[in-house]
């Protein structure tokens, strides 16, 4: 990067800025300009109880002007903290759950020709209900709905392309890929 501007920055969680960028191992090439969201990256809570149903919320997300059916995810907004930790306080807070066992399954780029986001995407098992403890829902949230799906309709739904939260169709479809959740996994797989 040979120099950067603020086009738009608050004190809100994402931030606009202008980049001008030679291409790596090019320094004699004029530089060019790239837009950038600055965005703290989420943890994204795929959460299956033991009878292979996911934990769902349906939110409404006013830039897409539509409700998602979505899990539960939440920013890694703090700097240094492990993304992990965001995935239980964000399965506690939205939910009212903590789970037992994890499982990373993957850390994706959301956009990353425009955002610096990143999803850490997990799987959560051993599921319990606990207090949210001070946590208020609010904004939208206030209106989010809690409910259960079956994991193997989520499958379908994503193939079929009526589930179209990105964080939701790439966890549902890793831990099918990976055998860790549906019909297709065996009970072993069921408890790791």
């Amino acid at each position: 990067m040979v120099a950067t501007a603020d086009l738009h920055r608050d004190g809100w969680v994402v931030a606009l800025r202008a980049d001008q960028v030679q291409r790596p191992g090019h320094p004699d090439e004029e530089p060019f300009r790239r837009l950038v969201v600055e965005h703290p990256g989420a943890a994204v809570v795929l959460a299956v109880d033991d009878d292979d149903r996911v934990l769902c919320l349906r939110q409404y997300r006013h830039p897409a002007r539509t409700r998602f059916v979505e899990v539960p995810a939440g920013l890694v907004d703090v700097a240094g903290e492990d993304p992990l930790d965001v995935a239980r306080r964000e399965l506690r807070e939205e939910a009212g759950y903590a789970a037992e066992r994890w499982t990373h399954l993957a850390s994706t780029w959301a956009s990353p020709g425009i955002s610096a986001e990143r999803h850490h995407l997990y799987l959560a098992r051993g599921l319990r209900e606990v207090d949210r403890s001070d946590f208020v829902l609010e904004h939208e949230e206030a209106e989010m709905e809690v409910f259960w799906a079956p994991f193997d309709d989520l499958v379908a739904g994503c193939l079929a392309g009526r589930l179209t939260d990105a964080p939701l169709v790439t966890a549902v479809l890793l831990a099918q890929a990976r055998g860790l959740a549906g019909s297709g996994a065996g009970p072993w797989e069921r408890r790791k």
